[in-house]
């Protein structure tokens, strides 16, 4: 796909670690050109480098392109959505305050593709693994009814815990999941962290994450939903049970998961399945797609983090350890990595999606 030019990008909530990886990976995009940062009312007329102090979080640098840029307010949503074609969202506000301003902006006529989970359960907004479930982005039309808008809309990623399992339930959807149980063992930059900004996680377990479960659970079952006239309806299965602990880890989500399938499969069938899975982004060969989306790995010991969690560039999946069981028909150990597949990465694949299907556009 080629553009007449480079869409104008804002990033929204830009100094935090989801927005310092947005930074990280549209610095050479082919399709995008970030043209504004914006940030709280304290970074604003900063330079980035300034607004973000001794807090980059990434083990990569910042990027030079960035460091000199002025911070705008991301309140003053006239003046960014005036510079912008669309903008990403990582804003660290309550859910009241990000929805009403995800909102704002999509009634401003810029599309928002947000990271953030306060819109993951409004009816008609889409939340979508693009591997998955892109039809959802028809809900748009809905949408922009009830928002009064010509272009503008809200779309999001699902949460970053369930990337290592969901695609795999979606591969395997012909042989009827039922009922699943999975065991998260995250990273502690889900939290936004690194190990100088949390010493107290070198060594330790912490088993609780607030609202992780819940959304472990349930999202999985909008994207394995389906569009009744204005509204994603999700599916009634298969049902989930989670746990999701903290983890002395600095990037990459691990689950260990037990299946039940209502029809019989052998352990080459579900394998092949996996290695063939693919969707939209690689049938339209997308700038973020990875080439084989589900990566199944023979070994034992595998997948790691340490070996395994920048497979694909991190938009990958790795899945390992799949055997049968003597309570669940099947168990396996999956790893995506979360701020990459399962945050900024997700969500810049989402807005290629989008792209590619003509519900992003420049504005004139």
């Amino acid at each position: 796909m080629k553009l007449e030019r480079k869409l104008r990008v804002a990033v929204l909530g830009a100094t935090g670690m989801v927005g310092q990886r947005f930074l990280t990976i549209l610095e050479n995009h082919p399709w995008y050109e970030v043209t504004v940062l914006a940030a709280s009312e304290r970074s604003a007329g900063k330079t980035y480098e300034e607004a973000i102090g001794g807090r980059w979080k990434l083990d990569i640098p910042m990027p030079e392109k960035y460091k000199k840029m002025v911070v705008m307010n991301v309140n003053e949503v006239d003046a960014v959505a005036a510079q912008v074609d669309f903008c990403f969202s990582a804003v660290d506000m309550t859910k009241e305050e990000i929805r009403a301003i995800e909102d704002d902006y999509a009634k401003h006529e810029t599309p928002v593709v947000s990271n953030n989970s306060a819109h993951r359960w409004t009816p008609d907004v889409p939340m979508v693994i693009p591997e998955i479930n892109p039809e959802h982005f028809e809900i748009i039309r809905a949408q922009r009814k009830r928002l009064g808008t010509v272009r503008g809309f809200v779309a999001v990623k699902p949460n970053c815990s369930i990337q290592s399992y969901a695609p795999v339930l979606a591969a395997w959807k012909e042989f009827e999941p039922y009922e699943v149980i999975a065991t998260t063992y995250q990273a502690i930059s889900g939290a936004g962290k690194n190990f100088t900004d949390w010493p107290e996680m070198q060594g330790n377990i912490i088993p609780y994450i607030g609202g992780e479960e819940e959304k472990s659970e349930k999202e999985p079952l909008k994207i394995y939903g389906r569009i009744e006239g204005d509204e994603i309806v999700p599916a009634a299965g298969p049902k989930i049970s989670c746990q999701c602990i903290r983890v002395p880890v600095l990037n990459g989500h691990t689950a260990a998961v037990f299946v039940k399938l209502r029809r019989k499969a052998a352990k080459e069938q579900l394998i092949q399945k996996l290695r063939d899975y693919a969707g939209l982004p690689q049938q339209l060969r997308l700038p973020s797609a990875p080439e084989h989306f589900i990566c199944y790995m023979e070994e034992d010991n595998r997948p790691q983090v340490s070996l395994d969690v920048n497979y694909e560039g991190g938009m990958g999946i790795s899945i390992g350890r799949l055997r049968e069981d003597s309570i669940y028909d099947w168990k396996f150990v999956g790893l995506s990595h979360n701020t990459l597949r399962g945050a900024a990465g997700g969500a810049v694949e989402c807005a290629e999606c989008l792209t590619a299907l003509e519900y992003i556009t420049a504005k004139d």
